[in-house]
Parts: structure tokens; sequence; C-alpha cells
């Protein structure tokens, strides 16, 4: 008896629950990965780190810092949220509109855990720099070797 062979899976079957997966993964954070794709995410920021202070900066070009909201949740996550506003000019027409203008909001997991309390942040020139001092358990701590 002859039997017509089938591959054991179906590609589009495997592609389609990638998607999916994906799909779920990207959702914990509010965003699919095709809206992650189509579109840029708002601030773009910079994170770094020294022994004692972790580093956010923002780009926020054009923002008025009466719209801007900054705020620590837990002990290591960093919100950012405020509004860009359409700088109306009466008597002119739009040919281009590439910026994006409303409310937005971002949620930054951090890489370790900080002093809510001391976290500083200055706004110069469309950029902001935030300072967020790390707990001091995680800071790194020299231990002495002794001899004997």
């Amino acid at each position: 008896m002859l039997h017509r062979w089938q591959p054991s899976f179906d590609l589009r079957s495997e592609f389609s629950k990638l998607q999916e997966e994906m799909d779920r993964m990207f959702g914990r954070w509010g965003a699919s990965p095709r809206s992650l794709m189509g579109r840029n995410i708002f601030p773009a920021v910079n994170i770094w780190e020294d022994s004692g202070n972790l580093y956010v900066e923002a780009e926020l070009p054009g923002l008025e810092l009466d719209d801007l909201e900054i705020y620590v949740t837990g002990e290591n996550q960093l919100g950012l949220k405020g509004e860009r506003k359409l700088h109306e000019t009466p008597g002119t027409a739009w040919h281009r509109q590439e910026r994006s203008v409303g409310s937005f909001g971002r949620v930054i997991e951090l890489p370790s855990p900080v002093n809510s309390e001391a976290v500083t942040a200055k706004f110069t020139d469309g950029v902001l720099l935030i300072t967020l001092p790390k707990r001091e358990e995680v800071k790194p701590r020299r231990i002495e070797v002794k001899s004997t």
C-alpha cells in the first residue's frame, strides 16, 4: 500500500504559532511586535550605570516641563508620562507632519532597585537626564582581605 508523504509539521501553522507567541509576549508591555516595528517608541531613552547610580536620558524635543510627569514605582520601574502638543501657527498649511503629538506614557524596567527618595532630574535643550541612586544593598562593596 502506498502512502502519501506529508511533512511532520505545517510550516504556515508553525509561523502562525510563532506570531501568536510574539503577540502574547509583547502584549505584556502593552504593544505588539507589529506596532513596535511600525513606529518608534517615544520617548527614546539611553540607560547606563556606574557603581552608585543608574542614569536615564530621554529625548523630549519641544516638550514643556509642565507637560511631563516622572515617577518611580516599586523599586525598579521608572515611569515617564506626558503630552506633546501641536504648535499651531495661524495662516499656515501643513505639508508634512512626522512628529507625533498627543499623550504618551512609558514604564521602563530598571536593571536594579533604586532609592526613589533621592532621584533627581535635569531638563536641558529637550533632553531629560534622570539620576537614580542605587539602593545600598545593590551597590558594590569592597571586601578587605587579610593574610594570616
